[in-house]
């Protein structure tokens, strides 16, 4: 389950409870339910009257209702903070043969960081593989010293890093973001 997926699925879900709840005690209030409604206190309903006539089954129940949101909100934090979308191995294009081969993306990371950071003009890279192994996606990330040029060190990612990079994974369409800055700035995105 991916997390901005599930985070905007519950804040949808929850948000539109709590909007038609809201709607819901505003004309409950202005007495479009009627104007005994209207005049009724919060626990004077049949509602509290029913919990009050079998509260022995039914705090019992609440508190499991409970525990199960409490769960399913412990859940959705987990995946907030510690899910990711990195990819253990990439698996390779099948080739005449017809076997499966698979590629560790620690490996591949490695020597693409590596590649990078040998560039003149580069102080810093990084590397990581996101998506599934079937259909991974490339982050790049290049920091350049203050003097460098741009333009070239842009221009040999592209065709050398990039292009190694595909052509060891069997990817010619491989998807790669680049995130090209200067010392700790960001300064463009090559996608």
């Amino acid at each position: 389950m991916h997390a901005d997926k599930t985070n905007r699925t519950a804040l949808i879900v929850v948000g539109m409870i709590l909007v038609l709840g809201g709607v819901a005690g505003a004309l409950l209030g202005y007495g479009a339910f009627g104007a005994e409604r209207a005049a009724s206190t919060v626990l004077d309903n049949p509602v509290a009257r029913f919990v009050g006539d079998y509260g022995a089954w039914i705090w019992p129940l609440a508190a499991f209702v409970g525990l199960l949101a409490a769960l399913s909100g412990l859940r959705w934090l987990y995946q907030i903070g510690f899910s990711t979308d990195r990819v253990g191995e990439v698996a390779v294009p099948e080739d005449a043969s017809g076997g499966r081969t698979t590629l560790s993306c620690g490996a591949v990371t490695r020597a693409v960081t590596e590649e990078l950071e040998g560039y003149r003009g580069v102080s810093a890279a990084s590397a990581r593989m996101l998506g599934d192994p079937d259909t991974p996606h490339l982050v790049l990330g290049v920091v350049a010293e203050d003097s460098a040029d741009l333009a070239e060190i842009r221009r040999r990612v592209q065709t050398d890093a990039i292009a190694h990079c595909r052509q060891a994974l069997g990817r010619p369409a491989l998807p790669i973001t680049v995130d090209l800055g200067v010392g700790s700035t960001r300064a463009s995105r090559v996608g």
